[in-house]
């Protein structure tokens, strides 16, 4: 290894873009599970199959349909 180098005419990575990053996700062991079997099945990683799902998700702009019910308060008297 030298003990010096010259960056001086370096380029930026053209695949920057492509890079991950790495992020911290709490899932509950169920979901992780259902994963493990699918990417076991495809033979991939299982992180790998969650970040394909979601890139999927995110091109198709596929919105979760959340609905909340009321819990309704007790009334006193």
């Amino acid at each position: 290894m030298r003990r010096g180098y010259d960056f001086s005419k370096a380029k930026k990575n053209p695949y920057f873009h492509m890079l991950k990053r790495q992020v911290t996700i709490r899932l509950d062991e169920e979901t992780v599970e259902y994963f493990k079997k699918m990417a076991k099945e495809a033979g991939v990683p299982y992180q790998t199959l969650i970040n394909l799902y979601l890139r999927d998700c995110a091109a198709s702009s596929r919105k979760l349909l959340l609905r909340w019910e009321e819990i309704p308060s007790e009334r006193a008297g």
